[in-house]
C-alpha cells in the first residue's frame, strides 16, 4: 500500500494569489518546484513577487509559470533576471500528463495559489487545477462562507 504524501510545510510565503480562491473553484492542488536564477531567489526572499495575474500552462512535456512578476533584485548587476520571463515548473511526468488532460478535455485552468519556501529552503509553487466561477457562483460561495462564519460565532456564544 502506498504511503500518503505529507502535506506541504510552508515555512515562509513569498507571494500569494488571494483572489484565486474567489475567482475559481479549486478542484485539486499540486506542489511544484520552480527553476529560478540566483537574483530571482533573492528577490523572492525579500518578498517582492506578485502572482495575481499569472497562470500556468503545459506545453509538450513541461509545465511553465507564465506572467509571474519577480522584479529585478536591487543589488543585482548586469546578470539580473528578466522580471516576467516564463519559469519552468518541476512536476512528475504523471502529474504533467494529468494536468494536460484536465486542461485540454475539461476546460480547466492552472492557477498558482502561492510561492513559498519549504522547510529545506527550496522555492515551491502551490498550483491549483481550477474551474472559473460565474458571478452567481461567486455570490453563492460568499453567502455560504458568511453563513459558516455566523454559525461558528453563534455556537461559540451559546456554548
Amino acid at each position: 500500500m502506498a504511503r500518503p504524501k505529507p502535506a506541504a510545510v510552508k515555512v515562509r510565503i513569498a507571494a500569494e494569489n488571494r483572489r484565486a480562491r474567489h475567482e475559481y473553484a479549486i478542484e485539486d492542488v499540486f506542489e511544484a518546484g520552480i527553476v529560478l536564477t540566483g537574483t530571482e531567489v533573492k528577490a523572492l526572499r525579500a518578498g517582492q513577487a506578485t502572482i495575481a495575474e499569472s497562470y500556468a500552462e503545459v506545453t509538450g512535456d513541461a509545465a511553465w509559470l507564465i506572467n509571474a512578476n519577480i522584479p529585478e533584485w536591487s543589488h543585482g548587476n548586469r546578470f539580473n533576471h528578466e522580471p516576467r520571463r516564463p519559469r519552468k515548473l518541476l512536476l512528475h511526468g504523471r502529474e504533467i500528463a494529468r494536468l494536460h488532460g484536465a486542461v485540454a478535455r475539461e476546460g480547466m485552468t492552472l492557477v498558482p495559489l502561492s510561492i513559498y519556501f519549504n522547510n529545506r529552503g527550496r522555492a515551491k509553487v502551490e498550483l491549483a487545477l481550477a474551474k472559473g466561477r460565474k458571478l452567481h457562483d461567486k455570490r453563492a460561495a460568499e453567502r455560504d462562507r458568511d453563513w459558516a462564519r455566523e454559525k461558528a460565532r453563534l455556537l461559540r456564544e451559546r456554548g
